[in-house]
């Protein structure tokens, strides 16, 4: 796959990753939020919760497990501190979370991944 391909499907997959959040009630206050440490793909908010979120899009829904790496996350995860305080408010709960897409099956939101 083309690096061309692979980006829009990586928009497609982050589109379709807000719309799936907005109807679990989140509310979306930013999308590839960049710094220097990295990239944080969705940052969303319900409530007190405030979820740094990683998402990946595959072709089959079995090359989901590997999609997600120590250091993939920890480039998230040091994005995570650096926008912290521009997005958390007092005594929220925050946290980095993976969203995994592939067609014909269910996105898959695993929450609090990093414990870095």
């Amino acid at each position: 796959m083309s690096r061309r391909a692979a980006e829009a499907r990586g928009h497609k997959g982050e589109a379709l990753a807000c719309w799936w959040l907005r109807l679990h009630g989140w509310r979306i206050l930013g999308r590839r939020v960049r710094v220097r440490a990295g990239e944080v793909d969705i940052i969303a908010r319900r409530g007190r919760s405030l979820a740094f979120i990683e998402v990946k899009t595959r072709q089959k829904a079995q090359d989901l497990d590997l999609a997600i790496d120590t250091y993939r996350l920890r480039r998230v995860a040091a994005a995570m501190q650096v926008l912290t305080p521009r997005f958390a408010r007092p005594r929220d709960d925050i946290r980095l979370d993976v969203l995994l897409l592939a067609p014909f099956s269910w996105p898959r939101h695993l929450k609090n991944v990093w414990h870095g």
